[in-house]
């Protein structure tokens, strides 16, 4: 079994909303969210094998206060009572606080030292562990095409922005009004074609050894699992690596502060949690995945609903 929680988004600020104005965040209670999830988790009848957090573990308001190293120690103390390892995606927020060479230099970065033989090219966050025989878990970078984190001098960087202003005439790069494919913003990301065909070759090899394999990013890639917005830039090059293998059986992703969930056509369980940003002070929203041959269980809490995932 292991732990999923998503978008704590902790800041020592008070309560605020949304870039709309309209959806309530509760900044310091999201540390307290998290301090219930891991007690939670501790208490396990059955110990986790690891924790899977989803991105946005601190908020944007931070790198404005100055506070970011701050918040991310604070954070990072809370998941470090546990007993096991945690493994985190990065997402936009992770970006407005630090670059991505910093990152790499913080506790967010949980690429275990080996786990990959061949890390996808560049400076590319992704990586593979696999915690029991026949299981894999692959951690994506679903900023790897962005132009957050990045220096603006840096190739990476002006690709990305070339992609964007192709898709996005808006002034507010930020602002999804009138596009076509309103995910083409600046606080979404996508995968480069390095890690597209690094992912490509690791389901090769877990189809070869008939595992069975969860994939996490911070964005979800399934549209009847997000909204318009919320979306990887190119959501179906990564659909249509997964589909061309038979190994994927769940991908997990945040952003969505609602959560979504599909089942698609390939059979592949598409979660997207809900974040605790947007969670109630009396709620919460984590979960414990339960994994069996043929199926894995959620026990959701809080917002997050139990759910039967048969692969």
């Amino acid at each position: 079994s292991f732990g999923v929680i998503a978008d704590i988004q902790y800041a020592d600020a008070e309560d605020g909303y949304d870039f709309s104005g309209y959806r309530r965040r509760d900044y310091r209670q999201s540390l307290n969210l998290l301090q219930n999830a891991v007690e939670a988790w501790a208490a396990e009848r059955v110990p986790l094998a690891f924790v899977l957090q989803l991105g946005d573990s601190i908020d944007g308001l931070n790198a404005r206060s100055g506070e970011a190293e701050g918040a991310l120690e604070q954070v990072l103390a809370v998941l470090g009572r546990l007993a096991v390892p945690v493994h985190h995606a990065w997402g936009n927020h992770e970006f407005y606080n630090f670059s991505r060479a910093r990152l790499v230099h913080t506790g967010l970065n949980s690429h275990p030292a080996g786990a990959t033989a061949s890390p996808p090219a560049g400076d590319c966050q992704a990586y593979h562990f696999s915690p029991a025989a026949q299981f894999r878990v692959i951690v994506l970078d679903t900023y790897d095409l962005s132009i957050l984190g990045r220096e603006p001098d840096s190739p990476r960087y002006q690709e990305s922005l070339r992609l964007l202003r192709e898709k996005n005439p808006n002034d507010n790069l930020n602002s999804p009004a009138g596009l076509e494919e309103p995910r083409f913003v600046e606080f979404n990301g996508g995968f480069s074609q390095g890690q597209l065909d690094w992912f490509n070759e690791v389901l090769k090899f877990s189809d070869e050894n008939q595992e069975k394999v969860i994939v996490m990013g911070h964005l979800p890639i399934h549209p009847d699992a997000s909204d318009r917005v919320c979306l990887a830039w190119n959501y179906e090059d990564a659909l249509a690596v997964i589909h061309s293998h038979r190994c994927v059986v769940c991908f997990l992703a945040g952003h969505l502060h609602d959560g979504s969930y599909c089942l698609d056509s390939h059979g592949v369980h598409h979660l997207t949690l809900e974040g605790v940003i947007e969670t109630p002070p009396e709620s919460n929203a984590f979960g414990t995945i339960y994994v069996y041959e043929d199926k894995m269980i959620l026990k959701g809490r809080g917002r997050i609903s139990d759910r039967v995932m048969h692969f």
